[in-house]
This record gives structure tokens, sequence and C-alpha cells, in this order.
């Protein structure tokens, strides 16, 4: 046991401690977190107007050519693999221009979460009852303000859970960014095991940091569906 013991704290030393490794994996870990934060916060903003695209052609008829553009992003961007986006963005879309790896992660990222997000959001928009929509028309409110004041507030309420699941499907789709050299976590943990030539402690390390992010994130998510549970029947 001692023996056992003695092995597995020289194989720690050597693959966190030593040449302060730990560092690869925190500076791995802070690019992890930047491209995350800002993909999500691009896919929302794609996916939100794609959706109101998408939900006004269907409620109205209208916007059918952006709809006909919309059908051909969500084609084409839910068809193809994402790494497969990523190395696109950055060694074709942007061969010939010098940029930063993490703003093109972020970039191919965010667009490719965009597409699930503005599903999230129209299914959460054509969710409401369409009595909704009659009763803000029959008040005298115009088609955008009865949108935005009475449908996207229950709309949002109901997917507030899926979007939560799309942030923690977000966080481990980056671990493909290594892909185009970016030094993100994953990346980290295989830059260790070359050194140590130990695969063991770096990729099961890395392993246990997404499974902690990720379970933050799922019991945030389940706080959130806990406490719309409780709103909705007050």
């Amino acid at each position: 046991m001692q023996a056992w013991w003695n092995e597995f704290s020289a194989d720690f030393y050597q693959n966190f401690i030593a040449e302060m490794r730990y560092m690869d994996l925190l500076n791995g870990l802070k690019t992890t977190l930047i491209i995350t934060i800002f993909s999500v916060l691009l896919g929302f903003i794609i996916g939100f107007l794609v959706s109101i695209v998408r939900s006004t052609y269907d409620k109205t008829g209208r916007l059918k050519i952006l709809n006909f553009i919309c059908n051909i992003y969500l084609t084409i961007i839910r068809g193809t693999p994402v790494v497969l986006q990523l190395l696109i963005t950055y060694f074709v879309i942007f061969a010939s221009v010098r940029i930063d790896k993490t703003f093109a992660a972020v970039l191919a990222f965010g667009i490719n979460s965009g597409a699930y997000v503005a599903e999230i959001f129209r299914s959460g928009i054509m969710s409401v009852d369409n009595g909704q929509m009659e009763a803000g028309r029959s008040l005298g409110l115009s088609y955008n303000t009865t949108m935005w004041s009475i449908i996207m507030p229950q709309a949002l309420k109901n997917v507030l859970p899926a979007l939560g699941n799309e942030v923690i499907v977000l966080l481990k789709e980056t671990a493909v960014a290594g892909y185009i050299a970016i030094s993100d976590l994953t990346k980290a943990a295989d830059v260790i095991r070359s050194r140590t030539y130990e695969p063991f402690f770096p990729l099961i390390g890395v392993a246990i940091i997404y499974l902690i992010m990720v379970m933050g994130l799922t019991k945030c998510v389940s706080i959130l569906e806990r406490r719309l549970r409780e709103s909705d029947m007050r």
C-alpha cells in the first residue's frame, strides 16, 4: 500500500506540480471559460434574431426572404459537425487574415450554438397560445408590441431550462478548440501528457474539471426549473 501511494504521489507531482504544470491547466481553463461565455452571448443573440424571423413568418407569413435565409443557415449549421465548422472558420474563411484564434473559436461556436438556440426560442414562442396574440391585438396593440410585451416574456420562461442545457452542451463542445491550436483545457492536458508520457493523470484530471463544471451548471439549471415550477403554482 505504501509503495502504491509513493508511486501515486510521484506521478501526481510529475504531472501537476513539477515545472508548475498546473498553470497550464489554469490557463487552459481560463481560455475555455472565455470561449464558452462569449460563444453563449453570441449564440443567444443570433438565436434570438433568427427565432423572431422564423416565428413571425410562421404566424403572419411576413419576412419570407429572411425566413428562407434563416432556414439555409439552420440546415447548414445543424447538418455539419462543429469541429468542421471550426476548421472552416479559421483555415478557410479567415485563411488570408491574421485573426486571433480565440476570436475565431468564439465566432465558430457562437454561430453553431445560435442555430440550436434559435429553435429553442422559436419553440418557446410557438408554445404560447395563439389566444395571447389575439388578446393583445384586440386591445389595440401592434404585432411588435404584443410580441415583446406579452408573447416573449412567457416564451422565455418556458425555454430557460432548455437554454441552460444548451450552455452545458456548448461548454463541452469547446473541447475541440485545440484543433486550431488553441491552448484550452483539453489541449493543456495533451501538452502535459506529451511532456510526461503519462496520459492517466492529465486526462483524468481534465475530465474531473469538466465534470465539476457541468455538475455546477446542471445544479443551476435544476434550481431554475424548480423556481419556475414554484412560480407557476402561485
